[in-house]
């Protein structure tokens, strides 16, 4: 029988609110979360050091402006060249991979975990999570929302103010809610 956790990470229903495991692991990051958003910006040493423990896999140019709130930190994995502005809140149930040179400004959600439409299932704390995949060198202007599942390519800007519902593909310029394709990008 699987655990629930292992349920989370296959995107199955899940027990969230009850599982006593799941629940000490999300208070371990949110505690982490806590202590490095009350650092003073200027100990970046300290700021950096808690983020590596935080996260699932970093490379070693990044920063994360605070406040930044995550559910479980170790299915996050970041990019070179990550950069972060304040409030980057990530539901990470499943896994949430950011490429190199992704940019992401303020206010923005990423959003692995679902519920149920079904009433009974939803009250009774269970949900579903499916990974977020990022690409390479993408900028996300403020409040940015993406949902559950979605895959953005390379080389993309996603517009302020989207809500991210379907994959975008390499090389656009998206925005919107629900967020759609404007035009392609020509990178050189």
């Amino acid at each position: 029988m699987k655990t629930e956790k292992e349920k989370m990470l296959d995107g199955e229903i899940y027990n969230a609110n009850y599982d006593e495991f799941l629940i000490k692991e999300r208070t371990k990051a949110k505690d982490l979360c806590f202590e490095y958003n009350k650092l003073k910006p200027s100990n970046e040493s300290e700021r950096k050091r808690i983020l590596k423990e935080i996260l699932g896999k970093t490379k070693e140019n990044f920063l994360i402006e605070q406040p930044f709130i995550c559910d479980y930190g170790y299915n996050i994995e970041i990019g070179e060249n990550f950069y972060s502005n304040h409030n980057l809140v990530i539901l990470d149930a499943n896994k949430v991979k950011f490429g190199n040179n992704v940019f992401i400004g303020p206010n923005c959600g990423f959003y692995t975990a679902g519920h149920p439409l079904d009433v009974k299932m939803r009250n009774q704390g269970l949900e579903y999570a499916k990974s977020i995949e990022i690409g390479n060198n993408v900028w996300f202007g403020g409040n940015v929302i993406v949902l559950p599942g979605v895959k953005i390519g390379n080389n993309c800007v996603i517009g302020a103010g989207s809500v991210v519902t379907k994959d975008i593909p390499d090389n656009v310029l998206a925005f919107g809610n629900p967020c759609k394709i404007y035009k392609n990008i020509e990178n050189n």
